[in-house]
């Protein structure tokens, strides 16, 4: 079975404040079901109030990151799925939740993990 993350950048929630907890609720409701259907592997959200630092071999930390990945925040969930096709339903269910579009992503296989 392969990974899939399922995610969305923090921007495209636009729900009006009072309704963030409902939007919350329906998303850990979602991820229970992918607990109880034996597909969940990892979700949750960037904590957007730790700066990213870039960590090169020698262990130089400097604060910062790729100019590339600058805007990673948001949620992410990880799930094992038996189909490309199951991800997609996976994401529409989540993007119901969040009431935003979600991206669907595979992992590659590494046969050396």
């Amino acid at each position: 079975m392969t990974k899939y993350l399922i995610s969305f950048p923090s921007e495209a929630i636009d729900v009006p404040e009072g309704e963030l907890q409902a939007v919350a609720d329906a998303a850990h409701a979602v991820a229970q079901d992918a607990k109880d259907a034996g597909v969940w592997v990892f979700g949750g959200g960037i904590d957007e109030s730790v700066p990213p630092v870039v960590v090169d071999a020698d262990g130089t930390v400097t604060e910062g990151t790729y100019p590339q990945t600058s805007q990673i925040e948001g949620g992410y969930t990880v799930l094992e799925l038996p189909s490309y096709e199951a991800a997609l339903e996976w994401a529409a269910k989540f993007a119901h939740a969040c009431r935003c579009a979600q991206e669907v992503r595979a992992f590659g296989h590494d046969p050396a993990s």
